[in-house]
Parts: structure tokens; C-alpha cells; sequence
């Protein structure tokens, strides 16, 4: 068996498959795909029936044919047994004359016979009609002589009649083959060839041309029914089925405009309602939601600790003003950025675990205190995981950072205060107890001088006790917050009654006190007592540090609010640019300068700070370090602030500026305040 040829259209080109028909398979693909899975299975079953209908129509025509065949089959059965039923006699006589005349009586009497023939047992046909000679012949011009070729299946049947159907030019002919059989003995073959029954096959086209035209209707109906689903029904279900999809993408602005009627036409209606309620609500979210985030991004930026907010993936997402301050990453862009490789080295190894916690092991908050920069500051970082509503996918992490620095020195200079206070307390109230009960056990061994001496010590001692608790009480009075009472009243009498209380320890250690202040000075608004408290801690820290032979002046001035300086044309001037007084003096400048040892800037920046003394080797008495932080107090009741200058081995200044009289008490205390809350900012 030889395989067959490929045909050169079955051939794949070469250079791979054709674009064209690629691209169509494309284009259809991707139609089909637009449909809905409604639409596709409704044609599907369009499909289905149709096919199913091919199937019946195929069916019932197969049906029409095989009955017209077996009718014209049957009826060409029923005329050769009747013929042959009639001339079997004749063929067994030899009476070929007669048989002649009932063959052709039989063909002309009948439209359907289309012709006769009779073979002997040998195949061999010796009579035809209407092949065969005429009646006027004589009897053996009658006689054929042409072989005839019998079916296969006659000659292993000779006994029973064989039908079959064959084309001819002239139409389909049915054969009939008849055995001639009398007595039992095989007499040859009577063949008709019988054409087809006119009226059946006319019923029968009938009948086929009804079931093409019911097909073809079918069809036609299929084929309108979708193109009318498609027009009505699919088309504007994929258009609302876009427009829903716009909506679940947030694109409220999508709308239907197609002629549709009818419940698709109210529901298109319906949709476009909804959608232009939906814009003006998300309008209004929006607004809302815009409003929202400024007021918490103001919030976040107003924050006094530090914020930052990441995303799932440890990244940066927003960082507000005091985070960036704390890590010094002013004017840098920071989204996106992972935050280990913005920090410092040391604090990203400290931070990498608990950030790692959080962020692949399901952990929802960690907290540390780590030390970072130079100087040194104390941090606390808190990591806050921020989940779903389920709590099961993470979304971010919250990081908050808290600069402790200021409370860990407080701490630190608090638990330095209470030492040193007890120290203080524990020193003077020894020697107290001392000089006490050796007075109690020794009175009578001791002599006058002795008794003196010890009650000397002792009542030094008590004083020493006396100042230390009153400190201590008088910050406490400026931290109660209570309101300070102010009056007019003039600050010379104050500043003599100072240098007055300290003229001896000034003596003493061979230091000048001065005072260089007019008698007519204005009137200032303070608080008598505060005031002298003032005087008294800083003339007493100015005696403290100056040298033996120095100089201690207490000053006191109108200070100006502005002046207008001239510049002379001529370098001669030795005083220099100068200025006139153009406007009222709206205060009184006090200043304390010693020529003494100096205070360096390191301490310079601590000098104010509570619990804090300056110790070197000139000055090392035990101090409780709270007169500067008392004198700040006081001048931040009275509105002011005091400032200090001091160069090591010159001197030091420090000076306040104090409202005149004619301030308004109401604007000192709102000043004070003021002052109060940006000393607790810093």
C-alpha cells in the first residue's frame, strides 16, 4: 500500500506560519473573547440546536428517499413476478411467438416498463423489447443473441428475484431479475427495467423541498434571533458590563448612551443615575478626604517627636520636620528609600532586628532607646505595625521617636541634685549635732571662748541649712506656676541694698564693688522680693569667681528702642557711628560684671540649666546649682530674659532688661507664658 502525496496546499510555508492568517485567528480570538460568558454560551446553543436541526432535516430527507426507493423498489418487484407469473409458461414451451406478443402487450400497457429482456439459463438473451424484431418477422428472426453478464448475487440466488437501482442519461432506472422457474426447473431470467413511480418522486421532492424550506426557516430565525440579541440584548449588556467595570475602577464619570427601550433601557437609565450619584459623593470624599490628609500631614509635621511612616517593605513613605531634624536629613528625598541605609551605622544594626520582627515575623510593636550622633542624644524609637481590618495583611509600620535627652539629663542632674543636697544637708546638720551634744556632754570643761566658738559653727551651719531649703523652695514656688504680684517701684534702693549685704565679703576678699547708676532713673514694674533675690544670687555668683583686687559693678540704664545712626564723613571721631534717641525707652537695663576667672563656653550653653555648677580649680565650693536656674524663673515672670557674656580670664556679664512702669501687667504675664512654653519646647 503506497502512502498518498501531501498536497502542496497541506504544506507549511516556508519562514513559519502566514501573518494573514494569524493575525485573522487573532482578531477572532480576541472577538470571541469580548463576549460575556452569557453571550458565548447562548451561542453555543444556538449552535447546538442548529446542528441538532441539520441532523433531523438530514435524517427526515434520508427517511424520504428510502421510502420513495423501496416504494418504486417494491413496485418494480410486483410487475416482474406478475409477468413473470404469466409468461413462466411460454419460456417452458418454447413458444417464443407468444411470449413475444404478452412481452410487448405487457410493455405497452404499462408507461413505467422501460424494457424486457429474457436470457436462457446460460445468460444468453434471446428476446428484448423493445430491442428485439418486430412481429412480421419471421419466428427465428425473433431471437437475440447477446450474452448477458448476471448479477453475483443472482447466481448465488437463482431462486429468488433480485431488485437494484442504476443511472442512466435518461434518469434512474430500477432492474428487476426474476427467476423463470417451473417444476422446478430453471427456465433463465426475466429482466424489467421499470422507471421510477412519478407521483412518489414528486411526493417525495415535495416533501424534501418542505423540509429544506422548514430548515432554511429554522436557520433564518437562528440567525435573526442572534442578530437581534445581539442589537437588544448583548450589545448594551457589554456596554453596561464596561460601564460597571469603569465604576469598580473608580472612574465615575463612565456613561451608557445607547436608543434601548424597555426594562434594558431603564436599567441603562438607572446606571447613569447611579454613576452621577457616585461622582458627586466621591467628589464630596474627596474633598473631605483632602481635608483630612492636610490636617493630619499638618499634625504629623506639628508633632514634637519624631514620625515616620513605612511602607510593607521597610521603605520610607513620609517623614515629618522632627524626624528629619533628630537624623539630620534636611532637604533630602527620602520616599522610597529603605530606612537602615538612611540611619547611621550603629543605629541601623541596633534598629535591623526589630524592624525585621515586625516585618517577617507578624510582630505588632517594638521598642528601643539607643544613643546617637555627637553630642550624644538619647532616643527612644517605637515600632508600631499597621495591619488590615482583618489584622492578617500588613500594610505598613509606624515609627515614632522620642527625644529623651533633655529628660535623661534632667534625670541625671536630678539624681546629682539630690546627692549633692543630701550632702548638704548631711554635712551641716553633722557638724550641728557635733558642736551641739559636745556642748550637752562638755559644757562645764569648756570655757567661754570655746562655748562661743561652738555655737559660732553651729549657727553658720544652721544658715548654711537655712539658704539650701530656701532654694530649693523658691524653684519649687516658679515651677507651682503661681502668679507673680507686680508694683512700680524704683531700682536703685533695691541695688544698694544689695551691695550693702555683700560689702563684707567683698572686703574680705579684696574686691571693689560699684555702682554706677543714676539717681533719676525710671520707674520699673517688678516684684520687690523676686527682685532683690535676683540681685543677691548674681552678685553673689560674681563675687564667687572674681580674683582678689577685682572690680564688681552693678549697672543700671535706660535701654532705647531704636536709634538712628549717623556716620560721619570725617574719620577724625574717635567715638565713632553714633545715634539719637528717636523713640521712648520702653526699658531698664540691669547688668552684674566682675573681672573675675570667667566662665567657658562649654558651660556657657549650661549655665542656665537646673542642677548645673561650674566648678574649676579657682572655685570649688559645694554649690546646689540652682541660683541662675531661680534667677531665669524669676525674669521669666517679669517678661524678661537674661543674658550673660564671659570670656575665661576677663569676666563675665550677666544683664536684664526690666518693663517701666507703665507696661501693662496683662502683656508681662502673657509674655512670661509665652517665654514658659518655648523654654519646655527647646
Amino acid at each position: 500500500m503506497t502512502t498518498p502525496a501531501t498536497a502542496d496546499w497541506a504544506l507549511p510555508k516556508p519562514g513559519g506560519p502566514d501573518p494573514d492568517s494569524e493575525s485573522l485567528w487573532q482578531r477572532i480570538a480576541a472577538w470571541w473573547a469580548e463576549f460575556s460568558l452569557q453571550t458565548k454560551l447562548l451561542a453555543i446553543a444556538t449552535l447546538v440546536v442548529s446542528l441538532v436541526m441539520t441532523g433531523i432535516t438530514f435524517l427526515a430527507l434520508s427517511g424520504i428517499q428510502r421510502d420513495a426507493v423501496m416504494n418504486d423498489t417494491r413496485y418494480a418487484r410486483d410487475l416482474g413476478l406478475l409477468l413473470a407469473g404469466n409468461v413462466t409458461e411460454l419460456v417452458a414451451q418454447g413458444q417464443d411467438r407468444e411470449l413475444a406478443d404478452v412481452a410487448e402487450k405487457f410493455w405497452r400497457s404499462s408507461r413505467s416498463v422501460r424494457y424486457i429482456f429474457f436470457a436462457d439459463p446460460d445468460g444468453i438473451i434471446y428476446l428484448g423489447i423493445p430491442i428485439s424484431a418486430s412481429s412480421s418477422t419471421a419466428e427465428g428472426d425473433l431471437r437475440l443473441n447477446r450474452r448477458l453478464e448476471l448479477p453475483e448475487e443472482l447466481r448465488r440466488r437463482p431462486q429468488n428475484p433480485l431488485v437494484r437501482q442504476h443511472l442512466t442519461p435518461q434518469g434512474r432506472v430500477t432492474d428487476v431479475f426474476v427467476p423463470l422457474i417451473r417444476n422446478g426447473r430453471y427456465y433463465g431470467v426475466l429482466g424489467l427495467g421499470v422507471n421510477p413511480n412519478e407521483t412518489a418522486l414528486a411526493s417525495a421532492a415535495l416533501t424534501r423541498e418542505v423540509t429544506v424550506a422548514v430548515f432554511i426557516s429554522i436557520w433564518v430565525l437562528v440567525i435573526l434571533g442572534a442578530v437581534f440579541n445581539a442589537l437588544t440584548i448583548t450589545r448594551p449588556v457589554k456596554e453596561l458590563l464596561r460601564g460597571v467595570r469603569s465604576i469598580a475602577l473608580g472612574n465615575f464619570n463612565a456613561r451608557i448612551d445607547l436608543p434601548v427601550g424597555g426594562e434594558l433601557g431603564e436599567l441603562l437609565t438607572g446606571f447613569n443615575a447611579m454613576a452621577s450619584q457616585l461622582e458627586a459623593y466621591d467628589e464630596a470624599n474627596i474633598e473631605e478626604l483632602t481635608a483630612a490628609q492636610v490636617k493630619q500631614q499638618s499634625l504629623i509635621a506639628t508633632m514634637a517627636d519624631g514620625a515616620i511612616l513605612l511602607d510593607a517593605d521597610g521603605r520610607i513613605v513620609l517623614a515629618n520636620p522632627t524626624a528629619r531634624r533628630l537624623f539630620r536629613w534636611e532637604g533630602r528625598n527620602l520616599e522610597g528609600q529603605e530606612l537602615v541605609e538612611e540611619l547611621p551605622d550603629l543605629l541601623a544594626i541596633e534598629l535591623h532586628v526589630p524592624l525585621d520582627l515586625l516585618l517577617s515575623r507578624g510582630a505588632d510593636s517594638e521598642d528601643l532607646r539607643c544613643s546617637v550622633g555627637e553630642p550624644a542624644r538619647t532616643l527612644r524609637i517605637v515600632l508600631q505595625s499597621v495591619r488590615d481590618a482583618s489584622g492578617e495583611s500588613l500594610k505598613g509600620i509606624a515609627v515614632t521617636v522620642q527625644d529623651l535627652t533633655r529628660e535623661v539629663e534632667l534625670n541625671a542632674a536630678q539624681s546629682r541634685f539630690i546627692s549633692n543636697v543630701s550632702h548638704e544637708l548631711r554635712t551641716p546638720l553633722f557638724n550641728i549635732k557635733s558642736y551641739v551634744e559636745t556642748l550637752h556632754d562638755m559644757g562645764d570643761q569648756l570655757s567661754d571662748a570655746e562655748k562661743q566658738e561652738f555655737l559660732g559653727v553651729a549657727n553658720a551651719e544652721t544658715d548654711r541649712l537655712t539658704r539650701l531649703v530656701n532654694d530649693v523652695l523658691d524653684l519649687s514656688r516658679l515651677e507651682s506656676g503661681r502668679v507673680v504680684q507686680f508694683e512700680v517701684m524704683s531700682m536703685r534702693p533695691a541695688m544698694e541694698q544689695t551691695l550693702r549685704t555683700y560689702r563684707l565679703n567683698a572686703d574680705e576678699k579684696n574686691v571693689r564693688l560699684q555702682l554706677d547708676a543714676p539717681e533719676d532713673l525710671p520707674e520699673v514694674l517688678a516684684n520687690w522680693d523676686l527682685l532683690l533675690q535676683v540681685l543677691d544670687n548674681l552678685v553673689g555668683n560674681a563675687l564667687k569667681f572674681s580674683r582678689p583686687g577685682g572690680v564688681l559693678a552693678l549697672r543700671a540704664y535706660a535701654w532705647p528702642d531704636s536709634c538712628q545712626m549717623v556716620v560721619t564723613e570725617s574719620n577724625d571721631d574717635p567715638e565713632g557711628p553714633t545715634c539719637q534717641l528717636t523713640s521712648p525707652l520702653p526699658r531698664l537695663r540691669v547688668e552684674v560684671a566682675d573681672t573675675g576667672y570667667g566662665i567657658s563656653a562649654a558651660d556657657q550653653e549650661r549655665i542656665f540649666d537646673r542642677f548645673f555648677r561650674v566648678e574649676n580649680a579657682v572655685h570649688t565650693e559645694v554649690g546646689t546649682g540652682l541660683g541662675l536656674s531661680i534667677v531665669r524663673g524669676i525674669l521669666e515672670k517679669h517678661g524678661a530674659q537674661v543674658s550673660m557674656a564671659s570670656e575665661p580670664d576677663v569676666g563675665t556679664t550677666f544683664w536684664f532688661d526690666l518693663p517701666l512702669g507703665e507696661a501693662d501687667q496683662d502683656e508681662l504675664q502673657l509674655q512670661a507664658e509665652r517665654r514658659s512654653r518655648t523654654e519646655q519646647l527647646a
